[in-house]
C-alpha cells in the first residue's frame, strides 16, 4: 500500500506500523467498561421501572395519532400514484410514436 510521508508519521504515532513502516498485528482487545454484567432479573426490573416513568398517550390521542397517520399514508399513496401515472403515460407517448 502506497503512503505518504505524513501518513507513515500517523500509524507509527498510533501504534499501526513498526520503525521500518511494516504493519503491526496486534490482537484487539475486548473494551470493557470495568462493571459486571447486569444480571436478567436486575435489568428487567430496571426496565420495568422506566417504563412506569413513561407519559403514555390517552386513548382518544392514540385514537387521533392514528387517524392523522392513515390520512397522511392515503394522501401520499395516492400523489404517488398519480405522479406515477402522470409520468408512464407521457413515457409511453414519448416512445409510442
Amino acid at each position: 500500500m502506497a503512503m505518504n510521508r505524513q501518513q507513515k508519521r500517523m500509524l507509527q504515532h498510533s501504534g499501526d506500523l513498526d520503525a521500518e513502516g511494516e504493519p503491526v498485528f496486534t490482537a484487539r482487545k475486548q473494551q470493557s467498561s470495568g462493571r459486571e454484567r447486569t444480571p436478567p432479573v436486575q435489568f428487567l426490573r430496571e426496565v420495568r421501572g422506566e417504563l412506569r416513568k413513561v407519559v403514555w398517550p390517552s386513548r382518544s390521542e392514540t385514537i387521533n395519532y392514528s387517524i392523522v397517520v392513515l390520512v397522511t399514508v392515503v394522501v401520499l399513496t395516492a400523489v404517488i400514484y398519480g405522479l406515477d401515472w402522470v409520468f408512464s403515460t407521457f413515457i409511453l407517448e414519448l416512445f409510442d410514436s
